[in-house]
């Protein structure tokens, strides 16, 4: 980061991973009792609670399990040919939406809606973010 501002010519926001609590792993819970999701976000859910990641590229946001139940309440699931469950799990700074299926694929929407088409993104959680990690090793 120290390269930002000079790179950018404003300084960075606020970049935050937030370390898991009780109160999150109750929202996990939670959420793999109203939808099933795949391990490896459940695994995540148990380790992180969310990120906030304004200044990697265009920004990334991996969504708390809370917010990920309170969007699947409200909207359901990302409709994803071959998926018969899609949870939207993150997003970035273009409002594109990320969805993990119940196969572990990560699809991301081609537009900022719910309600467009997704692509793939990954063929895997793990490798969503080692793509993600990699984004933010190669920052400016």
């Amino acid at each position: 980061m120290q390269s930002f501002l000079p790179t950018h010519g404003f300084p960075p926001d606020q970049n935050a991973v937030t370390l898991a609590t009780d109160d999150s792993h109750q929202a996990t819970d939670a959420l793999v009792e109203l939808t099933p999701i795949p391990s490896d976000l459940t695994t995540l859910y148990w380790v992180i609670s969310e990120a906030s990641l304004p200044d990697v590229d265009g920004g990334y946001f991996i969504h708390s399990s809370a917010t990920a139940a309170e969007h699947f309440r409200e909207y359901g699931p990302a409709h994803i040919d071959g998926e018969s469950i899609a949870l939207v799990f993150a997003s970035d700074g273009g409002g594109h939406l990320f969805a993990i299926g119940d196969n572990g694929q990560v699809w991301k929407s081609t537009t900022a809606s719910w309600f467009d088409d997704f692509e793939l993104a990954t063929s895997t959680l793990q490798e969503f973010l080692e793509q993600l990690g990699r984004r933010i090793a190669n920052q400016p």
